[in-house]
């Protein structure tokens, strides 16, 4: 296949949690614009978390549309807190693809509590899959980005920015994104591996706890200021967050690393 044209042509880029949502968004937004993808999901629910993650039809739907737009599509149902697994899936679709030039460590949970009620199963589930997937997530690119550079695009969060309150977990997890690829872009900058990370405001996909919302209308109408956007919207859409990471990807952003690229209307200025 040619590497035929757009702002990622024909370059090759593994997206986690790329089933449904954010990821499936990501992955559609950088097959337009001329990328193969290797696609990576869990495709299975957790006992911690009390929304239904995705599943394998889920993923492959995604492969379809980006199959659609004449793009090459690998799929692999991956656990993203299983390093080994994680690493074996993104070598076996570099050797098919030809190559690596970018990944989007996208997947991620979300619990809901105050801080007596946040179990420690759940602080271990949501920071293994959050933090410790997205480093599995760099770990298992980097052997194919070292010696040709690239970029690592990590989800964050605002809440990676600022203290959102009832989901401690995953704010916690969120800045340790940011601490870790900030270390990492400074040391690998040397190799011409960028390393950013972004930050959406709430979007409505899967990852919805309802208890969350009931939290803030009902225990806790205080904190719900907190979680407000200075535009006028409730929620952006995942098509917002993809071109950032489309920019991210792209040779537009060749000398930018060590970025908060906020997608966020503003919550985190208040």
């Amino acid at each position: 296949m040619s590497s035929g044209s757009g702002r990622v042509a024909g370059k090759r880029v593994v997206i986690t949690g790329a089933a449904r949502g954010m990821g499936r968004s990501h992955a559609v937004r950088l097959a337009e614009e001329g990328a193969d993808l290797i696609l990576i999901d869990i495709c299975r629910s957790l006992p911690d978390i009390e929304y239904p993650l995705a599943t394998t039809a889920e993923l492959d739907e995604t492969a379809e549309l980006v199959r659609g737009l004449g793009r090459r599509a690998l799929t692999y149902t991956v656990d993203v807190r299983d390093g080994a697994a994680l690493a074996e899936a993104v070598a076996d679709g570099v050797a098919a693809l030809g190559g690596l030039e970018a990944s989007v460590a996208n997947a991620g949970v979300l619990t809901a509590g105050t801080w007596d009620t946040t179990t420690a199963a759940q602080w271990r589930t949501v920071v293994d899959v959050n933090l410790i997937g997205t480093w599995n997530t760099c770990a298992a690119a980097l052997p194919h980005l070292i010696d040709r550079g690239g970029s690592l695009v990590n989800i964050s969060s605002a809440a990676g920015i600022k203290g959102s309150p009832l989901h401690t977990p995953y704010t916690a997890s969120k800045h340790g994104v940011v601490g870790m690829s900030k270390a990492l872009a400074n040391e690998l900058a040397a190799a011409g591996i960028r390393v950013n990370t972004v930050h959406p405001t709430g979007v409505a996909t899967g990852m919805r706890p309802e208890s969350l919302h009931h939290l803030l209308a009902e225990q806790r109408p205080d904190l719900a200021p907190i979680f407000g956007n200075a535009l006028p919207i409730v929620m952006a859409e995942a098509i917002d967050i993809s071109n950032a990471v489309l920019y991210l990807v792209s040779d537009e952003s060749r000398y930018v690393t060590g970025m908060e690229f906020k997608v966020d209307a503003g919550v985190t200025l208040r």
